[in-house]
């Protein structure tokens, strides 16, 4: 056991690591760090201080954080609390359905009548009181069917409708004045047969076709309108010559009308002014109308096109061609099984 005992680093002999300087001053330094903490009595200095002060309970203090630019406070309590809610009965909510199921068939009428388009609204004209028994046969709205830019023209189409009418008023009463003045009874029954035919079968024929060609830029109904609308032309400039016994009263019939009395040929006169009047505003309307529609880039291929189309939606064209096919195969089945 003396072996153990005896220190191995005694020897001179044998290498002692701590005989290192390096290490030695690393103790040194070592040992000077540690010796306050071995001298240090953790009661000395408190319980000198506590026997000046009376000791007191700590006390947690909450610090807030420094408020900053930009940074939302949350209120610590709410300014107002919210009202409970409000107790609905049966009867509440069967009105409120009975509501709803009222606003959901309105909706559902108005989409109905915008997918029929003007087929789904009521006809406005002619304008007849409700005690008529003949109802409107067209509707009519220009402001709310024609584009905005081609209101104006379709205005003054309506308007050289109607004025193209009141001439035909006007020269029965002119041709009343020649019966009454000595001329026969038949420039009168023609000017009462010209205002009852021509006043609707130009609305229907070219007055309507050119409102629905704005409606709806249809190249088929602008060559509708310029065919007819070429007739209306002649017509009305045959009107404002006048020939004797012709059933209007134009330029010759008011020269002879003068002859025959003075005031007699002062209306003839008017109505003749009137029917000028109408074809000088047919020509201008109808130069106004083919530069629009040239503008538009229609054609005359368009409009075949346009036509094809139509007659193929017709339903009655669509009945009268399955009726055919099957006529016609019938025909070869019987053919067929004769043979």
């Amino acid at each position: 056991m003396a072996k153990f005992e005896d220190n191995p680093f005694s020897d001179p002999t044998v290498d002692n690591p701590f005989a290192d300087p390096s290490v030695q001053q690393v103790a040194r330094s070592t040992t000077n760090a540690t010796r306050g903490l071995d001298d240090y009595n953790p009661f000395d200095g408190p319980q000198n201080a506590n026997q000046a002060a009376p000791s007191q309970p700590a006390i947690m203090q909450a610090v807030s954080p420094p408020a900053s630019s930009g940074q939302y406070t949350r209120p610590t309590q709410p300014q107002q609390s919210q009202a409970p809610p409000q107790n609905f009965t049966t009867a509440d909510f069967q009105k409120r359905q009975e509501e709803l199921e009222r606003k959901a068939e309105e909706l559902a009428r108005r989409e109905a009548e915008l997918r029929a388009g003007s087929a789904g609204r009521r006809n406005n004209w002619p304008p007849l009181p409700a005690f008529c028994p003949v109802q409107p046969c067209f509707y009519q709205d220009i402001n709310v069917d024609i584009p905005l830019e081609f209101q104006r023209i379709v205005r003054h189409l309506y308007h050289l409708w109607m004025f193209h009418a009141l001439v035909l008023a006007v020269n029965i009463i002119g041709a009343m004045s020649l019966m009454f003045a000595g001329e026969s009874f038949t420039i009168f029954g023609l000017a009462i047969l010209y205002f009852v035919l021509l006043t609707p079968f130009s609305f229907i024929c070219w007055y309507r076709p050119i409102y629905k060609a704005f409606r709806s830029d249809s190249s088929f109904n602008f060559m509708v309108f310029f065919f007819i609308f070429l007739f209306q032309i002649i017509i009305t400039t045959v009107q404002s010559i006048g020939f004797t016994n012709g059933g209007s009263c134009g330029l010759i019939t008011s020269i002879n009308a003068f002859k025959l009395n003075v005031g007699v040929g002062i209306i003839t006169l008017l109505v003749t002014i009137g029917f000028i009047t109408s074809v000088v505003a047919d020509v201008m309307l109808m130069a106004k109308v083919h530069r629009i529609y040239r503008s538009t880039g229609a054609s005359l291929a368009k409009a075949q096109a346009e036509f094809t189309t139509e007659i193929l939606r017709n339903q009655h064209v669509q009945t009268a061609a399955s009726n055919a096919a099957a006529a016609a195969v019938n025909a070869q089945i019987a053919n067929a099984n004769r043979y």
